[in-house]
């Protein structure tokens, strides 16, 4: 097969899709690999690297659009890459589609087949290809939130884990998922005291049990959202409904609950955020201010560490990129049911319920379109 890696070009994204060890594996299965000139440098990988792993370079995105069967990306396409993408394209890339309409229609509109990291799902319903930039963005969001507490970032000029005879700052997370864990595990570290909250009391038991003594569970549901608000300095949204698009836990009534200067962290923003006011924003221009909260809902995290995010990536989507290559996308979804869960839009077709009923488009079933390409 012939895999394109193209330079991403949305705003601060620094990550790419496949680190020079990708292609190396990639070509010893026989598989013609196009890197675009300069898209590795803001991981830290040069031309010279991937040249080296038997990668070949084009200058410019639609050189690498034209040629590949397969596009291997971070980010979902943006605008300016709507028309270089063809017909019965396979593009393999983050896309949260319910977050985005407009997105939506295009990938409809140009017949794309598009397979999405974050629904590629396994029988245990972990998301293998949504983890590890869940554990970057979990951990960098106590980073970010203990950043933009400082005074001159317009927070409430509070450490995170005070010092002796100060107390430490109280952090709120909405979510005992991967985020919602490593966002847990960073807070205490620092020393801060930490509340996590989730719907499943099975999850929370398990957090209970391997959590330091600074952390606590407490049952999620909107009573106790809005009395833990009150006394809470730094709120991380973490939490994520697969393809689907976040339900509002934060609504725009309850920012008068908060005291000035308090920061969100919103972690959901790329399907939609589960702040009501969240909007999503840029590594440029992080953060904005409503009622005297610090909002903080950049829609590409990881984006800010690229080398370790593009390896830890490259990790996970590897074994598969490399069915896809091997077998071609159909039959590689028909065998593997990880794979199939991945596909979102196909041949103009939606086949993922959370993307239809986002947008209240019909649903096709993925096991007909899979049969269409083997009568085809």
């Amino acid at each position: 097969m012939v895999i394109g890696v193209p330079k991403e070009i949305k705003n601060n994204e620094n990550r790419v899709a496949l680190t020079p060890a990708g292609v190396a594996e990639l070509r010893k299965h026989g598989h013609t690999v196009y890197v675009q000139v300069n898209a590795g440098e803001g991981s830290g990988f040069e031309d010279e690297e991937y040249i080296a792993a038997g990668a070949q370079m084009l200058p410019t995105i639609e050189d690498v659009y034209g040629i590949a069967e397969m596009i291997m990306k971070v980010k979902e396409p943006i605008a300016q890459e709507y028309d270089l993408i063809k017909e019965n394209q396979l593009l393999f890339t983050y896309f949260h589609f319910a977050s985005s309409e407009e997105l939506t229609r295009a990938m409809l509109a140009k017949g794309a087949v598009c397979l999405a990291y974050e629904t590629v799902e396994k029988t245990d319903r972990s998301l293998p290809l949504l983890v590890p930039m869940s554990e970057v963005a979990g951990r960098m969001a106590i980073q970010e939130g203990a950043k933009y507490l400082e005074k001159p970032l317009k927070g409430r000029g509070i450490l995170l884990g005070g010092v002796p005879g100060v107390k430490p700052a109280n952090v709120l997370i909405l979510g005992g998922g991967i985020v919602g864990t490593q966002a847990a595990k960073m807070a205490a570290g620092l020393g801060a005291h930490v509340t996590i909250m989730d719907i499943s009391l099975p999850r929370l038991r398990y957090l209970s049990d391997i959590m330091p003594s600074n952390v606590q569970t407490m049952m999620s549901n909107e009573y106790n959202i809005r009395e833990m608000i009150k006394v809470c300095d730094l709120i991380v949204g973490a939490v994520l409904i697969p393809g689907a698009k976040a339900p509002h836990l934060i609504t725009r009534d309850m920012l008068s609950l908060m005291r000035s200067g308090t920061v969100l962290v919103d972690v959901a923003v790329d399907q939609g955020g589960c702040i009501e006011t969240c909007q999503p924003t840029t590594h440029e221009n992080p953060t904005y201010i409503i009622d005297g909260i610090v909002h903080y809902c950049v829609a590409n995290m990881p984006g800010a560490v690229p080398y370790t995010s593009t390896v830890a990536l490259t990790n996970a989507t590897l074994p598969y990129a490399l069915q896809l290559a091997n077998k071609g996308w159909q039959k590689a979804c028909r065998d593997n049911m990880d794979l199939q869960l991945g596909l979102n839009v196909v041949d103009g077709k939606v086949v993922y319920k959370g993307v239809a009923d986002a947008f209240g488009l019909p649903l096709t079933d993925v096991k007909e379109v899979l049969r269409d390409e083997v009568e085809a």
